[in-house]
């Protein structure tokens, strides 16, 4: 089970897919932690972000603090071996080892 959402829209055009994908987190940095928490270690954002379709990985970010509440994504990649109605999921980890699932057809 996901601890957060994220929801994903995929579109396939030309040859290419054009993906928009939010993770609905509040991306806590290490400073915010530190003043509303006490604790620098209770800080909490999305530190990976992996996408798939058909079980081959399209997409693999690593990332940081740096993202803002509620972050979106996006990128795009060669649809030539995927067709409309394949679906791509996301998946997203943060520091603290939560987990985000979303997913969505391409069309």
């Amino acid at each position: 089970m996901a601890d957060f959402k994220v929801k994903v829209k995929p579109k396939l055009k030309k040859g290419v897919v054009k993906v928009k994908a939010m993770a609905k987190h509040s991306m806590t940095t290490y400073n915010q932690a530190e003043k509303k928490l006490g604790d620098r270690n209770k800080a909490d954002f999305i530190t990976r972000f992996v996408g798939t379709v058909n079980g081959k990985v399209v997409i693999d970010i690593s990332t940081s603090q740096f993202l803002s509440k509620n972050p979106i994504f996006k990128f795009q990649f060669k649809g030539d071996e995927f067709k409309k109605g394949d679906k791509l999921l996301i998946e997203c980890t943060t520091r603290l080892g939560k987990n985000g699932k979303g997913k969505g057809k391409i069309k």
